[in-house]
């Protein structure tokens, strides 16, 4: 059958069956005229790997569950190498909820232990705006220091065609819990940074990690952006968001850790980078987006940042993009 009768039967998408192709985890015959012919067995696979997804498990940790069904098992977990892929991902929650639930109790206990130390009186602006109202930097948390020597990436030219480009009616669910729609964010300036990953904090980073140019220092990357959200607004940026292709409940640890004062945005699909031909890139059986920003002025994009090294000064350089812009409308004004 063609591919959009399979993703139809299977109730996923045709790119996410393109998706698992790449990853190996399918392959469909071909056609005479060259199309790709998907059988019963390949829908089979494919509701597996979406039913799994919806567990939690990745496309990659499916490969037990494919292999059970290929050996002719009614089904995927009908073999002890799928018992043990659940096991392994039972563990590492298990893991992520002991360090959460830690860090909640001291959490509580600090909040608790501030509550009974009372309050000084603080005389109140009413006329405060919101950026003064945000944490100070310094007694938030931080990331840890980036490893010295992480190769820099070099300019592909994977984003030169992005400037002037109209982001998609595209719409995701950010970590605050609202339905943001990209070509509706703002009528004005806004930011936002695609990153790789921060992935689960029980598990191991993808092997290599450290050594693929640019992929390292995604949470010190979300940290600088909250660092100079204030200084961002001040040069008349409506918004900051994130979007990775990162599960939504790993971005929600992340904000909570690392007290994040934006939306981040989940595309496990990576259906932006395929609506704008964004740069990505394969690590550990994954399609990864690049690192890069994009400075828009509503639906437009005005500039890309591409490559983005060093990730933790990213920030810094974006605001001093966005003073250099208006101190060139003032001079030129002048």
């Amino acid at each position: 059958m063609r591919a959009g009768e399979a993703a139809a039967a299977a109730g996923v998408t045709i790119k996410a069956l393109r998706y698992y192709e790449e990853c190996g985890l399918l392959s469909p015959g071909r056609a005479a005229n060259g199309y790709r012919d998907y059988s019963a067995e390949d829908v089979r696979l494919a509701e597996e790997i979406r039913g799994l997804g919806a567990l939690g498990l990745t496309p990659s940790e499916t490969r037990p569950f494919l292999a059970c069904l290929r050996a002719g098992h009614e089904t995927g977990d009908h073999c002890a190498e799928s018992l043990a892929a659940y096991q392994q991902k039972i563990e590492a929650l298990d893991l992520l909820i002991d360090r959460l639930t830690a860090g909640r109790d001291r959490l509580i206990r600090r909040r608790d232990a501030a509550a009974r130390r009372g309050f000084p009186p603080v005389a109140q602006n009413p006329m405060k705006e919101p950026d003064e109202m945000l944490p100070r930097t310094d007694s938030l948390p931080q990331a840890d220091p980036l490893p010295s020597g992480l190769p820099a990436p070099v300019d592909d030219g994977g984003a030169a065609h992005l400037p002037g480009r109209t982001l998609p009616p595209l719409s995701f669910t950010g970590t605050d819990g609202g339905d943001i729609r990209l070509d509706a964010v703002s009528e004005g300036r806004w930011v936002l940074f695609c990153y790789p990953l921060t992935g689960d904090p029980a598990a191991d980073i993808p092997e290599g990690w450290n050594e693929i140019p640019g992929a390292r220092g995604c949470s010190q990357e979300a940290c600088g952006f909250r660092d100079n959200l204030a200084a961002l607004r001040a040069e008349g940026v409506d918004r900051v968001l994130a979007l990775s292709s990162d599960r939504a409940d790993y971005q929600q640890a992340l904000v909570d850790r690392l007290h994040l004062p934006y939306p981040m945005l989940s595309d496990p699909g990576l259906t932006l980078a395929d609506a704008l031909r964004l740069p990505t890139f394969e690590a550990d059986g994954q399609r990864l987006y690049r690192r890069l920003t994009l400075v828009l002025r509503g639906a437009t994009i005005e500039h890309v940042f591409y490559p983005v090294f060093p990730p933790d000064t990213h920030a810094d350089e974006v605001a001093q993009w966005f003073r250099d812009q208006r101190d060139h409308r003032h001079h030129r004004d002048a």
